[in-house]
């Protein structure tokens, strides 16, 4: 149905960097990041730079040790290398920079570079690399690098291994207002962190081994690699926290050298993995081959990915390069061969927020998964029964059973939130009150439950959470007359603190504990046996679903058809007015004079979505006139001052009707890492926005849903799109859509019945193999 995709070289399958500006190498080393779901490596140049902010994050390898709360650890650089020409290194600061571009390559993983550097006496010398972290082995990482003398012969010098001197960004001390600091210093003026003790270097034959642990956490790490290369005289050398292999070549005018360099990677926390990672990351880089088979399979493997991953629109490549890299960070954040890890505010392309995950992974990421990945999916869901002691652990820290999930998580599940902003000015109230996250996980939960159709996690692991959620909501919620409320809680919002009843935080408990003991009801028909083993498990009182209905019917949560505009939180409407009269020149709000992200609380100004937050995840729960109303109320009272908010706007408002600020939140969501439209994209994606920008093109302008009943589509494309086309897969079988102004497409891939669909307001029906044209009335 779909025309042939577009040439890898095409602008809408990469992104390049024209000319070398220092101020912007730390943008690009976070645009550029490879990975694979497992680990993820920033663009930074081989050979570094003053102001380098380099990084290699591993998927749950945390550690405590030197920090005050837990970071995900910069290990090892496996990409540490540098070239000489007549004794001269080549690196941006020694040599003149006479060409560079860089291109990633999203439709294979792959970076390349070309940059060609002066000689003191104008001779030119090309340096050419290629890197990536393969999906096909999760394992291996390959790095190619090309030496040309351009003009003249030349001795060039190669060196390249593995460096484990590593630290993590700790605290940025207190200096005075307005005091900045050059890219060359920015990063020195932070404190740092240590994390990792080498445990042994050295070469076993050809292969290079290093050993490290983390200090806390005890995570044995080791990586192994082997470099070919034609020709070259060849040195290896270790010292007790880096190994590296050099070559010597004697190069003619014209003439070019090369080295191929595969890194195989293991530890001693890899999911179901037996034998000890050094003898894994040898046998990693043993089976790779060479480099020119492990890129092939890799790029075999991107194919498969963006078979059902893939997201074009007709008539404006910006967009669908927009949409593009947004779906490659995506799927280079997941491992859907892990159950034991999840997703961080940053993915594993930065060290913000410190690798922790918030609930950005239930609500914002796992759509994405769920409709193009659902195998990762349930791997993510997977990460939150891995971590339910924790969440078992802070509930009882607070005075309650169940189970509680923490606001920011890492390995165990536990608090892992700070208590105060990097240079310790300000405090954070959301690790003891933002408790929304843990009926976000449940909402996600059934989410998946209903989409895929997967009853045996449902009734299994999904149940699990469920009920020990529902019994911590049940003590959470304290008398007021004949009514419960939740008091001294913090929604979505976040500008405010302290609050009583936050509306998005009592309907979600109100819909979770109504979920919980359906969910109780259904196995209670339909699996006796293992309700029966769930029960005895957990110490389940046969009358305790009862009460998760009575406390559901006692709670105070907005519901139709009598809500009209609906108070955030009790005492939101006594919020002094402050109206927003200023915008930057991505067309979004600036702070009113005086107001600052830690000075909101008195006002009526919100840092994002909280009751439209609610819209969007319970649609159902309002009609459309409630919904309408309560978007035009809180929409010109938010600062867009998170990356997850233009998004959600975008969606709601075109669910009600409300186009007029679509593109604009669209723009915001879809170019905040491409454009760098917050400033702060150096220090890691934002992973969220990726996704949302996802969201908005799929099921906002493709006016896509999907529930029990099956999949919807109405699409509302915006006029400078020609066509809106991607793929979703539905109870394992996939439905590839095309969509236009006035009429779609639509394709059922995969074997078994028809499948019914509504297509603007009509029932259609897929029979596999077809194509189905409908006509907009």
């Amino acid at each position: 149905m779909n025309a042939p995709p577009p040439t890898s070289g095409t602008a809408t399958w990469s992104v390049v960097e024209d000319g070398w500006n220092p101020q912007r190498a730390n943008y690009f080393e976070t645009i550029f990041t490879v990975g694979n779901g497992r680990l993820g490596t920033r663009g930074s140049l081989e050979e570094r730079h003053t102001g380098a902010l380099t990084g290699t994050f591993i998927a749950g390898v945390y550690d405590a040790y030197d920090s005050p709360v837990i970071d995900l650890v910069n290990a090892p650089d496996w990409l540490d290398s540098e070239v000489f020409v007549d004794g001269m290194r080549l690196d941006t600061e020694s040599a003149r920079v006479v060409e560079h571009r860089r291109e990633l390559d999203l439709r294979s993983g792959v970076l390349h570079r070309d940059t060609v550097f002066a000689l003191p006496d104008g001779a030119r010398v090309r340096l050419r690399t290629q890197r990536f972290a393969s999906i096909d082995d999760r394992d291996l990482c390959g790095v190619r690098i090309e030496v040309s003398c351009l003009d003249r012969a030349g001795a060039v010098t190669l060196r390249t291994g593995i460096d484990a001197n590593r630290r993590n960004l700790e605290r940025l001390p207190t200096y005075r207002e307005q005091t900045t600091f050059g890219y060359e210093r920015k990063w020195d003026k932070w404190a740092k962190s240590t994390h990792l003790v080498s445990v042994g270097a050295g070469f076993d034959g050809a292969v290079g081994v290093i050993e490290t642990r983390t200090i806390d956490s005890g995570i044995d790490l080791a990586y192994a690699f082997t470099c070919s290369a034609a020709g070259g005289r060849r040195q290896q050398r270790s010292r007790h926290d880096a190994i590296e292999m050099e070559w010597q070549f004697d190069t003619g005018a014209g003439e070019s050298v090369r080295v191929d360099k595969l890194v195989g990677i293991a530890t001693s926390r890899d999911y179901r993995s037996v034998n000890p990672p050094r003898e894994r990351a040898v046998d990693t880089v043993a089976r790779a081959g060479s480099f020119d088979t492990a890129a092939a399979a890799n790029r075999a493997a991107w194919d498969r990915a963006w078979a059902d991953a893939d997201c074009e629109v007709v008539g404006n490549d910006r967009v669908t390069q927009a949409l593009r890299f947004a779906i490659y960070h995506l799927i280079i954040a997941a491992d859907p061969d892990d159950p034991t890890v999840s997703i961080g505010a940053k993915s594993l392309s930065g060290e913000g927020y410190r690798g922790h995950v918030f609930w950005d992974t239930e609500v914002m990421l796992l759509p994405f998964f769920l409709f193009t990945q659902p195998r990762a999916a349930r791997a993510l869901l997977g990460y939150r029964h891995h971590t339910l002691p924790g969440a078992r652990e802070v509930a009882a820290d607070n005075g309650t059973g169940g189970a509680r999930f923490a606001w920011e998580s890492a390995d165990t599940g536990r608090e892992e939130c700070p208590q105060y902003t990097p240079d310790g000015t300000d405090r954070f109230y959301t690790r003891e009150e933002e408790l929304h996250i843990t009926a976000d996980v449940a909402y996600a939960i059934m989410r998946y439950a209903t989409v895929t159709g997967d009853d045996d996690y449902l009734f299994g692991e999904g149940a699990e959470i469920l009920f020990e959620t529902a019994r911590f909501w049940v003590q959470r919620c304290v008398e007021e007359g004949d009514r419960l409320v939740l008091r001294t809680v913090m929604g979505p919002d976040e500008f405010h603190s302290h609050v009583d009843n936050n509306a998005f935080t009592n309907k979600l408990v109100h819909w979770h504990l109504q979920q919980a003991a359906a969910v109780y009801e259904r196995m209670s028909r339909e699996c006796r046996e293992q309700l029966r083993d769930l029960m005895a498990s957990i110490g389940l009182d046969p009358g305790e679903p009862a009460q998760w209905l009575a406390t559901a019917d006692r709670l105070r949560a907005p519901t139709d058809p009598d809500c009209g505009v609906i108070e955030q939180f009790d005492g939101y409407f006594d919020r002094t007015v402050v109206p927003i009269v200023e915008w930057d020149d991505h067309d979004m709000p600036r702070y009113p004079v005086g107001c600052d992200p830690f000075n909101c609380e008195r006002t009526s100004l919100l840092k994002q979505p909280d009751v439209v937050m609610l819209l969007h995840m319970l649609p159902d729960e309002y009609s459309l006139s409630t919904r309408l109303l309560n978007y035009e109320f809180y929409e010109q009272r938010t600062m867009h001052k998170s990356s997850l908010s233009p998004s959600i706007h975008a969606i709601v408002g075109l669910q009600v009707g409300d186009s007029r600020t679509a593109e604009r939140y669209f723009g915001r969501s879809a170019f905040v890492d491409l454009d760098d439209n917050q400033g702060n994209t150096e220090a890691g994606i934002h992973i969220a926005s990726a996704a949302g920008t996802w969201q908005v093109a799929t099921h906002g302008f493709g006016g896509f849903r999907a529930a029990a009943d099956g999949l919807r589509f109405a699409p509302a494309l915006p006029p400078s799109w020609q066509r809106l086309r991607f793929s979703v897969q539905w109870r394992g079988r996939t439905v590839r859509a095309d969509l236009g102004h006035r009429d779609a497409r639509f394709e059922l891939v995969g074997a078994g019945p028809a499948v019914e669909i509504t297509v603007w307001e009509r029932p259609v029906t897929l029979e596999p193999g077809g194509v189905v044209e409908v006509e907009a009335s």
